[in-house]
This record gives C-alpha cells, structure tokens and sequence, in this order.
C-alpha cells in the first residue's frame, strides 16, 4: 500500500524536484558572480553592462548616457563578450 506512493514520490524528486533545484543553485552562483564590467540581459529583455555591483542592486549602463539600477534578482543570464 506504501509502495506505489514511494514510488510515485521518488519519481517526482528524481524528475521534477531534484533538476529545479539544480537550476536554483546555478542561478544563485549566476546571480552571485556578477561583477563590474559584465554584460547582462535582465528577465525584461533589456541589455546592458554592469557599472556598479551593490549587496541586492546593481546599475548597468544601457545606453551612452543612461543608467538603470536593477534588483539581482532581475538578472536573465551574463553575457560572454
């Protein structure tokens, strides 16, 4: 009667819960190695270089005279180049 319920939640952790968290741990590390002079694309599609890092914030430079101040939390993916 145990059995097919350990199953069931065996597969959920190894097919659902075990990759999310995964991705989690990348997307922390991600989050955490931004540095000044990085290019990042926000999860707002908006592109920019990293001017200043602060402990939740960062400024990134988006346009020739225009700076935003974005979350970290907001950061999509760190652009090589």
């Amino acid at each position: 009667m145990f059995l097919p319920m350990l199953l069931i939640f065996g597969v959920f952790y190894l097919f659902i819960i075990r990759p999310q968290q995964k991705r989690e741990r990348a997307r922390k590390g991600l989050i955490a190695g931004v540095t000044k002079g990085d290019k990042v694309i926000t999860i707002g599609g908006i592109h920019g270089t990293v001017v200043q890092v602060d402990e939740t914030t960062l400024i990134a430079q988006v346009d020739t005279n225009t700076k935003m101040r974005f979350e970290k939390n907001a950061i999509g993916q760190v652009v090589q180049g």
